[in-house]
């Protein structure tokens, strides 16, 4: 019931009017049917027995505008119910993504549990107004079943009786069935998942080359279609199980309605009952079951509908995935550095530890280098330094406050980073850029700018509508006139534009550079580095790379390994002590200085 009122609050708060009116028009509805059929009774009767002309004329005038208003309720209704549905969608839909933006960290991103829930809720939140419409129903066979188990009462009490106790079973039988539905959608959601992912990887253009060139296609399409037939399999249990229930509920239904009529017509014969009498028994009878059968289904439905929206409030109601200080500590300009001490940390008891006691600082207006093998554990440690996760011992602290007592949002804005997996945005070349800083958007000019000291300006301008090309070719612009396509960058052109980014946010504390320079040639990998000395200077930055040779000029560099700083100083001090970061480095020079015949 809890959950019950929030979706009508929810619906309320979207659409009053619109509700009031359904509500109306529901009632309607349900007093409809049983207004006709006593009207019929009452013609059919004077036209047995013959009266004056104007109550006859009355009748038939009344049974005509209740046929109309019958006959239009379904369109305004229908009408009504879609834009309950898109209103209450909307504001359902903004609740709910706004709910998961409060989600400060990564780890419910990489739950499968909590994928499956958001999917679910994502679904309930697509049309809330089916809660609201169900419940209504049940309104509507309510007023339909008082109009005529009234008028069915007066002509036969046994067989109404007989007919009321035939919905007890159907009740239970539709819960139950109910509850397996909503189990079998549960069931089907990790499976509709992978099926998905397998489907938008043969259609992603971004693996289109490998799939292509790896002959992937036939392996990605048989284990879509593997994922389907279990799903399908899963709907089909489900399918049967409901034929041979609501099968039995029918048959019942028909032998009771059957066996009615067949009283009726006997008794009609007999004297007992008029022509009205057994014309409102078969309306009353029919209207009934339908109505009992109406009310059955749309209570299982509101059961289903409340179970699946019970994710939806799953979701909006759950807790920080990252403790929140109890005491908000202030964020000022970085003063003296930022240390990690005796930093431990793996991504859950299961998982092994990828951090294994760091201490690493990070001094004030200096640039730390971090260098190791692939899954030592720098890319952990940038999550960590940005809080997408809290340590699972020790503590980070900046200017000797533990971040975890710094509102997160403030930590951030104290940041700019340049991600080795950065993403290329499906937006124009203008706001690809722009997202390093939100309040450049409406800033041409720095965006202009911040494009021109990452080296991708002119590559920019050339293209067909300069930096409001859309960057890709999934889209076209809305306000695209000639409907031109977009362009697709290269690889080395999207990394300049991640640079771009890290421009607009280079006045931050912390500039955290992770393979910045990754998919560049040489000549561009050196220009870019040098651009990037720009950001550096003056600020406490934090240089990620395997290319040794372009983090030798750091004022500090630290060596990973196994989880560990094994080695740290600057470039000459490393070399001399000839430990792991020398061994890599004159491994990487070889490759430059070997000479082949």
């Amino acid at each position: 019931m809890r959950t019950a009122f929030r979706v009508t609050g929810l619906v309320w708060r979207s659409a009053p009017w619109h509700l009031v009116a359904y509500v109306v028009l529901t009632a309607l509805g349900g007093l409809t049917s049983v207004v006709v059929a006593w009207l019929t009774k009452l013609a059919l009767d004077r036209l047995v027995s013959p009266g004056p002309v104007g109550l006859l004329l009355a009748l038939a005038t009344g049974i005509a505008v209740w046929g109309l208003v019958g006959a239009l309720n379904p369109q305004f209704g229908q009408y009504l119910r879609a834009e309950l549905d898109r209103r209450a969608g909307l504001r359902a839909k903004d609740t709910l993504f706004a709910a998961v933006e409060r989600f400060t960290g990564l780890s419910r991103f990489e739950d499968p549990e909590f994928l499956d829930r958001l999917r679910l809720a994502e679904q309930s939140a697509t049309s809330p107004g089916q809660l609201i419409d169900s419940v209504l129903v049940v309104g509507r066979g309510g007023v339909t079943l008082i109009g005529f188990v009234g008028a069915l009462a007066i002509i036969s009490p046994w067989f109404t009786f007989v007919v009321l106790a035939a919905a007890a079973p159907a009740l239970l039988v539709e819960l139950r069935l109910a509850k397996q539905r909503t189990e079998m959608i549960l069931t089907l959601t990790p499976i509709q998942r992978r099926e998905l992912f397998y489907a938008s990887m043969l259609s992603m253009a971004s693996a289109a080359k490998e799939i292509r060139l790896f002959g992937l296609g036939p392996l990605l399409r048989g284990r879509m279609i593997t994922e389907a037939r279990r799903g399908n399999a899963t709907s089909r249990d489900m399918d049967r199980k409901e034929l041979v229930h609501h099968g039995g509920l029918i048959a019942l239904a028909g032998t009771i309605a059957g066996t009615g009529l067949v009283w009726a017509l006997m008794a009609a014969g007999a004297g007992e009952l008029t022509v009205g009498d057994v014309s409102l028994f078969v309306a009353a009878t029919a209207a009934v079951q339908s109505a009992t059968s109406a009310m059955v289904s749309a209570a299982a439905r509101v059961r289903q509908q409340v179970l699946l929206f019970e994710h939806f409030d799953a979701v909006i109601s759950a807790g920080p995935d990252l403790p929140e200080p109890s005491q908000p500590g202030e964020i000022s300009a970085l003063r003296k550095g930022i240390e990690l001490r005796d930093v431990w940390f793996r991504y859950s008891d299961a998982h092994p530890w990828v951090l294994r006691g760091v201490n690493l600082f990070l001094p004030h207006q200096s640039t730390v280098a971090l260098v190791g093998r692939n899954g030592g554990g720098k890319s952990t440690i940038v999550k960590l330094l940005c809080r997408f996760y809290d340590p699972t011992r020790g503590e980070i602290r900046w200017d000797g406050v533990d971040i975890r007592d710094i509102p997160v949002g403030e930590l951030r804005t104290r940041m700019g980073a340049v991600f080795q997996d950065f993403v290329a945005y499906d937006f124009s070349a203008s706001d690809n850029i722009a997202i390093g800083d939100l309040s450049a958007i409406a800033d041409p000019d720095r965006i202009e700018l911040a494009a021109r000291r990452a080296g991708v300006h002119d590559a920019i301008a050339a293209l067909p509508r300069g930096y409001d090309t859309l960057l890709t070719r999934a889209f076209r612009s809305q306000s695209d006139v000639d409907r031109d396509p977009g362009v697709v960058l290269s690889g080395g052109q999207w990394q300049r534009v991640a640079l771009a980014r890290a421009f607009l946010r280079e006045d931050r504390d912390l500039v955290i550079l992770d393979e910045p320079s990754a998919g560049l040639d040489a000549e561009a990998e050196h220009e870019v580095h040098s651009r990037l000395r720009e950001i550096r200077a003056g600020r406490t930055s934090l240089l990620i790379s395997h290319r040794l040779g372009t983090i030798r000029g750091a004022d500090h560099i630290a060596v990973l390994v196994d989880g560990l700083i094994a080695e740290q100083g600057t470039h000459c001090e490393l070399l001399a002590a000839d430990g792991d970061y020398a061994r890599l480095f004159n491994l990487q020079a070889e490759g430059y200085l070997a000479v082949t015949s």
